[in-house]
């Protein structure tokens, strides 16, 4: 699935309401068979929000927590926090829908409810009335996205929230921490999947969001130090070590590769002053960033 723009296609003959709203949301059903796990990621496009309602006995790997329940819940994920479920059952159905950042344009910022935000809890155990509230509302996300009236995503923006504003009113499931040997390679894992998904940068206008460790630490809700624990015994280096690396990298292909000027990457790798990100570059490549692309063939 892609916007318009990837398709490729004529779409002068489209009203702008649709070439406006396609692509930003789709609703699909769910049927899984036993011991799949499920990356929350959806078609591992950046950018993407998704609410999921899962019926089967299920378990969340998030970060170094287990999440688990014995029937139904509604799971939120947004696109900055990695984690996967486990169907354990003999089957498992439901639905999901996703959408972007941008669908919501004209509504609060859908990244600022509490479902969606870093050190929440995105899980929430449901009831067998619950389960058919909530299924009604996928139900009808599927029914409104067939038709050709205008303002179907007008609709679909309210079915959307009304699942927002369901589990914002429920109590979210519990998490226990996971006892697994190789908690610390999950943390890895899930902090590197985190990083990447930020690269690589490809527009002027494109800048990474997590720049700290603090900031990662929060997007995986875990403590900083533990953070720096689990890295450093997996990798042998910090994570301010490892972002490093990763923007370096960054900073260097971009010099390497395009014509931007010095600013516009210092701004699209997340530092807010230029003199800052001379100064890293520097303390990292023992060359400024100018000396370093003036140097290349």
């Amino acid at each position: 699935m892609g916007t318009l723009a990837d398709l490729d296609l004529p779409t002068m003959w489209m009203p702008d309401y649709l070439q406006r709203e396609m692509g930003q949301f789709n609703v699909f059903a769910i049927h899984n068979t036993p011991g799949n796990f499920v990356n929350c990621q959806p078609y591992n496009r950046k950018g993407f929000y998704k609410i999921s309602l899962l019926n089967g006995r299920t378990r969340l790997y998030y970060a170094d927590k287990d999440l688990e329940f014995q029937q139904s819940g509604l799971l939120f994920s947004n696109p900055y926090i990695p984690y996967s479920w486990e169907n354990l059952a003999d089957e498992q159905t439901g639905f999901y829908c996703i959408f972007t950042e941008a669908f919501f344009r004209e509504h609060p910022q859908v990244k600022d409810y509490p479902v969606f935000k870093p050190g929440s809890n995105p899980l929430f155990e449901l009831s067998p009335a619950q389960v058919g509230a909530v299924t009604a509302i996928f139900e009808r996300m599927q029914q409104e996205i067939d038709t050709d009236f205008q303002y179907k995503y007008d609709v679909l923006r309210n079915l959307t929230l009304e699942l927002v504003y369901m589990a914002l009113k429920m109590e979210p499931a519990r998490s226990q921490p996971c006892q697994e040997a190789n908690a610390p390679q999950r943390v890895t894992a899930l902090f590197t999947e985190l990083l990447e998904r930020q690269f690589p940068i490809e527009s002027t206008h494109q800048r990474i969001r997590l720049r700290f460790p603090g900031e990662y630490a929060d997007h995986l809700s875990v403590h900083l130090n533990h953070l720096n624990r689990s890295l450093k015994k997996v990798t042998g280096r910090t994570t301010s070590q490892l972002i490093a690396a990763r923007l370096m990298q960054e900073a260097r292909t971009l010099l390497q590769h395009t014509n931007w000027n010095i600013s516009e990457i210092s701004w699209c790798l997340g530092f807010e002053e230029l003199p800052h990100f001379i100064n890293f570059f520097k303390k990292n490549e023992a060359l400024t960033p100018k000396h370093f692309r003036n140097r290349q063939p």
